[in-house]
């Protein structure tokens, strides 16, 4: 492998995932935050709008995690090339159904792990001085989706090489579970809550996480570590005691601010 080889692969992995961020977070951003402001300003988990400072830092971090993702993203690239992953490009070389299993076991692999890494990175003797970086995003918008710190962004990558080193995948199956994380985080730290009353407690849909859980995890910190599901958080019993509570207070709000938007156009 030439060093020429790596930094032009590197380049053009670092440009993708840079306009993957601004297409998805930005995008959200444009939408609810510029855009739409006021159309959806009912919706605002935390009514109150951070401020450009605010922003700022949030993309800053952002393209640190990202020069370390595409670091990472590079070296899979290169590892598979040498043989030493499990990842086939044949999309014959496995079952249909095994393709649909592999998409689905990553992202219920990633969860698993999203859970426990965050979990101990939340410890005391860690958290000051590397995830408190995420946290200073306590009323979260789209582009606080990577906001890490350096040593946390190598730790949230880490599943990548993981995966491909224990499961075999197809490129597309990764692709895949990308922009479903992707999508899923900037949906987390949107700031808005869209779901209808109920949602959290139903049984067909209690197990997916809501923007207002991960809103809560920014706010409070030290409750609700869940990534797409609330399967763990059930299981540790580290939901927010008032995490139903909030969901529903949300619902009724903009319930009202509909009320009496409506009253005040009569």
């Amino acid at each position: 492998m030439e060093l020429s080889d790596f930094l032009l692969r590197y380049t053009k992995g670092f440009g993708i995932d840079v306009l993957r961020y601004f297409l998805f977070a930005g995008g959200a951003f444009l939408i609810f935050y510029v855009l739409f402001k006021n159309t959806f300003s009912r919706f605002k988990i935390q009514q109150k709008f951070p401020e450009l400072l605010h922003y700022k830092r949030e993309i800053g971090y952002s393209f640190l995690s990202m020069l370390i993702f595409s670091f990472v993203g590079t070296c899979v690239y290169f590892l598979h090339k040498a043989g030493y992953t499990k990842i086939y490009t044949e999309i014959n070389a496995h079952s249909t159904t095994y393709f649909i299993f592999s998409v689905i076991a990553f992202i219920v692999a990633h969860d698993t792990y999203f859970y426990w890494s965050h979990r101990l990175i939340h410890h005391k003797s860690i958290y000051p001085y590397v995830h408190l970086i995420h946290h200073k995003s306590y009323n979260p918008s789209p582009w606080a989706t990577f906001a890490f710190h350096p040593l946390e962004a190598i730790v949230q990558v880490a599943i990548l090489p993981i995966m491909v080193f224990i499961l075999p995948l197809h490129p597309l199956a990764i692709f895949i579970w990308s922009m479903y994380q992707l999508t899923l985080n900037v949906g987390g730290h949107l700031g808005f809550e869209f779901f209808r009353s109920g949602f959290t407690q139903r049984l067909y849909s209690r197990w997916s996480n809501t923007s207002t859980h991960h809103n809560m995890h920014h706010k409070f910190v030290n409750c609700n570590y869940g990534l797409y599901f609330n399967i763990w958080d059930s299981v540790m019993g580290t939901n927010h005691p008032k995490y139903h509570e909030e969901f529903e207070n949300g619902v009724k709000r903009r319930q009202a601010l509909k009320n009496n938007t409506q009253a005040e156009g009569l």
